[in-house]
């Protein structure tokens, strides 16, 4: 997984509550289970039947950290959404609240589900919109803080197991295997406990 301490780049606006994985990634894209790729799927319906849709004007086609609505990432479970925000280049989506299985599913992905307030995030949409301060976020994971675009910083909190993972850039195999020497430990005693267990073959 790759990790996270901190991120700069423009932000797109998408001032839509309960957008969901299927608008994330549409059905049709989820013939595969390669990430590679994926990246061509993010909102390819709204895409193709919006030419004015936000992520295809500049200059937020060229974004990286999306801000959105309330309930981000609802609906059916499909991994496949985090995979093509993550392969298009998205490094952060922030808004007031998440899906729960797509908030795990970025976090296991490498990418940064942000919750702020909901006033918080619609004086961001509003800054975006109107281009106040340009479209340039910046998120620092280490010192918990967020830049908006007239330079206003913004403090928030992650979940610190989470966010220990993102700044290590650690999934859940390398987290557990961090206390090997634990397990070992736990093991060792446990055979001297219990011997029947380990001799049971």
């Amino acid at each position: 997984m790759f990790s996270f301490r901190g991120h700069a780049g423009i932000a797109a606006p998408l001032p839509l509550a309960n957008v969901d994985t299927d608008a994330i990634a549409p059905m049709r894209f989820l013939i595969t289970s390669e990430r590679k790729g994926m990246g061509r799927a993010l909102f390819a319906n709204w895409r193709e039947e919006d030419p004015d849709f936000v992520l295809s004007k500049a200059p937020w086609r060229e974004a990286t950290i999306l801000v959105a609505g309330a309930n981000f990432g609802c609906g059916s479970s499909r991994e496949m959404a985090v995979w093509a925000l993550a392969e298009a280049g998205f490094r952060a989506v922030v808004a007031p609240s998440f899906g729960e299985i797509f908030e795990t599913n970025c976090f296991k992905n490498g990418v940064l589900a942000l919750m702020l307030p909901e006033g918080t995030v619609q004086t961001l949409l509003g800054q975006l919109a109107r281009g106040e301060g340009g479209s340039r976020i910046e998120i620092d994971l280490e010192a918990n803080m967020i830049a908006g675009p007239d330079g206003s910083r913004i403090p928030f909190a992650v979940d610190p197991a989470r966010r220990e993972a993102l700044l290590e850039g650690l999934d859940e195999i390398e987290q557990t295997l961090r206390r090997r020497a634990e397990i070992a430990a736990f093991q060792l005693a446990d055979r001297q406990r219990r011997p029947w267990v380990y001799d049971a073959g």
